[in-house]
């Protein structure tokens, strides 16, 4: 006898270090691992009020802040979260009461994985804002958001928490496969052939789109937030003085596990290249190229330092914005010509949607109470279900 397995719709909320706006993803899921379907079937993206923007980007830089102003603007974007949501299914024509759950990932505004030293202890901590009770309330939908403590709370650093679903997506028992995002920072899940959970390895890279999207906004006065197609970048030269120190960046000689952010990569970063710029004279677009190329280098470098003396890897099926900036992806492809690049709209998923289905699905394993990270991943001491639960109205 086959017994029918109950489909959820569920959507999936994101929201990444550049913090250009909300992608949501709408999924049909059933099933538990390693038998699970997850099927993509819509994607939508709300872009943040420019002032709203700005002070995401202003706190999660380290500027000065109080509680008053972090409260507030947690509650204002779990209004935007709401508001996206809300948009995005009237944009499918697809009513919120068919929705069994929402995932959201919320807003990163700090994030520090590894333990530091803090009144006497040592204290790993991470903050996501965008209050999920506003989300429950305005679509009535039970909601799931806060995914990252649980795992800092087990020993893992509450990143990447990417790979659980990349194992489920893409582990082939005969193709060793690495599924690469560029967003702001830009990270890799390693899925050997044939893997087991304990296999499965990840790590941040280093930069995705974050520096050059913030020298572009510096540079042009907030007018610009990012370099479309590779405009400038094209227009200019390497400078391979540049990339030469760039490439020298402690972080991207430590060994996995670990993970980066603003800390590492962020406006101050992208303000200390535009310093070196007006010392050296060099052309905008000259700094732009080279900044573009280094995201390439350094995945490239990640890839034959971490990766490839550990695994064989045929396939690297990349997603995130910066899967649409031409010279990046071709310079990624010329430093890794052994390695097939493969979108990852080739598996049914356009790359900007990739993250937000990710944390639909997490979402979906938190609610039936599953474990949904990787400690192979985290480095976590154990598995955890992550997330925290707001019921939606009684229908």
């Amino acid at each position: 006898m086959t017994v029918r397995r109950q489909e959820m719709r569920v959507l999936g909320m994101m929201s990444g270090t550049s913090a250009d706006g909300i992608d949501v993803a709408l999924a049909r899921i059933s099933g538990a691992p390693p038998d699970i379907s997850a099927r993509f079937e819509r994607h939508h993206h709300a872009r943040f009020p420019a002032p709203v923007r700005s002070a995401i980007l202003r706190l999660a830089n380290g500027a000065s802040t109080s509680t008053a102003e972090i409260s507030q603007l947690n509650f204002l974007l779990g209004e935007e979260f709401a508001r996206a949501a809300i948009a995005a299914c009237k944009s499918w024509s697809v009513p919120l009461r068919q929705i069994g759950l929402i995932g959201s990932h919320g807003q990163t505004i700090f994030h520090q994985g590894v333990p530091a030293a803090f009144f006497g202890r040592r204290v790993a901590s991470t903050f996501q804002i965008g209050e999920p009770s506003i989300i429950a309330e305005r679509t009535g939908v039970t909601t799931i958001g806060d995914f990252r403590p649980a795992d800092v709370a087990a020993g893992g650093q509450g990143a990447p928490l990417v790979p659980f679903v990349d194992y489920l997506l893409y582990r082939d028992p005969r193709i060793g496969r690495a599924a690469l995002n560029i967003g702001g920072i830009a990270n890799v899940t390693v899925i050997p052939a044939a893997a087991k959970p304990s296999q499965i390895f990840a790590f941040d890279t280093g930069p995705g789109n974050m520096i050059v999207d913030a020298m572009m906004e510096i540079a042009a006065r907030g007018r610009l937030h990012y370099d479309r197609d590779a405009r400038v970048a094209m227009r200019g030269k390497l400078i391979p003085a540049l990339l030469k120190k760039m490439m020298r960046e402690p972080y991207l000689h430590k060994r996995p596990p670990k993970t980066a952010g603003r800390e590492q990569f962020g406006r101050a970063y992208a303000e200390k290249l535009l310093a070196w710029r007006r010392r050296h004279g060099a052309a905008k677009e000259d700094l732009v190229r080279t900044a573009t190329v280094f995201t390439s280098i350094s995945i490239a470098d990640a890839m034959r330092r971490f990766v490839l003396p550990r695994a064989r890897i045929d396939e690297l099926i990349v997603a995130g914005g910066g899967a649409r900036n031409p010279l990046l992806m071709a310079q990624l492809s010329a430093s890794l010509p052994e390695v097939e690049i493969v979108p990852a709209s080739e598996f049914g998923i356009p790359a900007e949607a990739k993250e937000a289905f990710a944390f639909a699905l997490l979402a979906y394993e938190a609610w039936h109470g599953r474990a949904n990270n990787l400690p192979s991943a985290t480095g976590a001491r154990h598995s955890v279900a992550m997330g925290k639960l707001v019921r939606g109205r009684a229908r």
